[in-house]
């Protein structure tokens, strides 16, 4: 049923366009000419300064997508009868935002998946050499996707209670900032909003100009994590004695 609605949304062009313009973006500067001096040097760690970039883009994008997704799919409630047929379905209207977490969960897989390889692919095609250390990649990659997910939780939560859909993207769009100031800034200013996930995920980091990789607090975020997980569960289970 979500799927369905996805197609009458153009959720997946959407997407795709955001997929592909995180992976340009994140890879521009790979073609410059002084770049490009350090793609055979182990130690100017030119794959840790390329997930850098894609870092920073990925937190500059992220938590607008997540806004425009969960909104566009919540909207579509409140637009007509959603919630009233639903019910008389046999779905409550948490069981019905809990069915949008999980469908566009299943498009967020893919499209941080994608992302990530053409960032890579970008990477070996601009003519890097020096051998890919996987491991990163691989846990910012699983990271990001799950702090998406949970921004999406929370934006559908947002979406389902207020119904000006213009609060969600705004909230997204400020979000944006936030998460790309909280990357910028000095110090632990990730802690301060929601969106600093994007700089708490993070597995590289700049010191004294150099870039480098660095180890994520997992048992922290992993704690953030399941605490969104639990808020939306109780939250989308109060929905369910409201009327609508």
């Amino acid at each position: 049923m979500e799927f369905r609605k996805m197609r009458r949304l153009r959720t997946l062009p959407i997407v795709l366009v955001m997929v592909v313009a995180v992976a340009a973006l994140s890879s521009a500067s790979l073609f410059a000419g002084s770049t490009q001096t350090t793609f055979e040097d182990p130690a100017a760690h030119p794959w840790a300064g390329l997930l850098l970039s894609y870092t920073l883009m990925a937190a500059m994008t992220s938590p607008i997508l997540a806004a425009v997704l969960a909104s566009r799919q919540t909207d579509i409630e409140h637009a007509g009868t959603g919630w009233t047929l639903a019910s008389i379905a046999g779905f409550t209207p948490g069981t019905l935002c809990r069915a949008k977490l999980a469908a566009l969960s299943g498009i967020l897989l893919a499209a941080v998946l994608i992302q990530t390889l053409l960032v890579v692919g970008a990477g070996m095609l601009a003519g890097i050499r020096v051998p890919l250390d996987a491991g990163p990649w691989i846990g910012y990659t699983l990271l990001l996707f799950l702090v998406d997910v949970a921004l999406v939780a929370l934006h559908i939560w947002l979406a389902a209670t207020v119904e000006n859909q213009l609060i969600s993207v705004g909230v997204g769009m400020l979000g944006a900032f936030l998460a790309v100031f909280t990357l910028l800034a000095p110090g632990a200013a990730f802690w301060i909003v929601p969106w600093g996930a994007y700089a708490l995920i993070s597995h590289v980091a700049q010191t004294a100009g150099e870039v480098g990789y660095v180890t994520p607090p997992y048992p922290w975020i992993i704690g953030l994590l399941a605490l969104v997980g639990i808020t939306f569960t109780l939250a989308t289970r109060r929905f369910n004695r409201l009327e609508r």
